[in-house]
């Protein structure tokens, strides 16, 4: 996945203060990677420090460098980097860039932008920006609610009920951050995060109903934009030999990162709000070290043997 310098200046180049100066014609470079480079020692002749697809910030001492290399070497130093495939110099510090690195990029279609921000500043804001644009991500039929501060996946075979278990949650008090269409970025090694497809918002489709609007029926804070994803919950049909002790330890996985797995068997009569709400909450104690299942076979194991239970 990919950005290219046109869509980094359209997005966020007022608040990073950013202005095109030389090599125009290359604004639809990419940039691949969200670790953002200074190439000081590029500069110095060492080029194989120099990674393509990057964004490489002059600052103060680059600039300086420069300004004390005679025009010719100078010159070469800025078309061995450009020539690199990197994704565009940007200029920090309010610092005019020299007619020495614009005349040289721009003669190679690299597109030189100038910012008023600190480096300091412009560092960190970039990078951000370019790991939430870059993360690897996956589209998920299913919906995602923020159920006690964790997010809860609801997935399952279509018709199933998941929008309706969505709402159920939501009536009781949780929130909506997607239906039907659960867009999953890995926005670092681990953690998943989750959110609607922008053109669906927060509708949902419930049969019967038709179209809902969840924050115009429950309000505003009923919906949220984005959560992290730390329960999958697969609503399936009844099954006598599902798991009755909650021992199975089943898992789900997208993009390389692994996720707890709770299969709630779907039968008339059940309050499947109430089922999720409970599995996310006994989720929740796991993690803190208290496992209700756990403990009570270790209990009847222990009564069976022969030992004594409470009284």
């Amino acid at each position: 996945m990919t950005v290219t310098v046109r869509e980094l200046l359209e997005a966020v180049g007022q608040r990073l203060a950013l202005q095109p100066v030389a090599g125009e014609r290359g604004l639809g470079r990419s940039i691949g990677v969200p670790r953002v480079q200074q190439p000081g020692l590029a500069l110095a002749g060492f080029l194989p420090q120099v990674h393509p697809d990057r964004i490489q910030v002059l600052g103060t001492s680059e600039i300086a460098y420069l300004k004390t290399l005679p025009a010719a070497r100078a010159r070469a130093a800025v078309e061995g980097v450009a020539q690199a495939r990197v994704a565009c110099f940007v200029v920090t510090n309010g610092t005019a860039p020299p007619p020495v690195l614009t005349e040289a990029a721009d003669a190679v279609d690299v597109p030189v932008l100038a910012s008023a921000l600190p480096t300091g500043t412009f560092i960190p804001i970039v990078t951000t920006w370019l790991q939430d644009r870059l993360a690897p991500s996956d589209v998920v039929h299913g919906d995602l609610v923020e159920v006690c501060g964790s997010g809860a996946l609801i997935v399952g075979q279509s018709g199933i009920g998941k929008s309706e278990a969505a709402l159920d949650l939501v009536n009781r008090g949780h929130r909506l951050v997607a239906d039907d269409v659960v867009v999953v970025r890995c926005i670092s090694p681990g953690v998943l995060r989750g959110r609607a497809n922008r053109d669906l918002g927060h509708h949902m489709e419930i049969r019967g109903l038709g179209i809902i609007d969840v924050a115009a029926l429950f309000g505003t804070l009923a919906t949220r934009d984005e959560h992290g994803i730390d329960l999958v919950v697969e609503l399936c049909e009844w099954d006598e030999d599902s798991d009755r002790l909650g021992l199975a330890g089943a898992t789900w996985a997208t993009l390389d990162v692994t996720l707890p797995l709770v299969r709630i068997p779907v039968r008339p009569g059940r309050s499947l709000g109430l089922l999720i709400e409970t599995a996310v909450r006994d989720r929740i104690l796991r993690d803190r070290g208290t496992h209700a299942a756990a403990v009570f076979v270790e209990a009847v194991d222990r009564l069976a043997a022969g030992g004594k239970g409470r009284p």
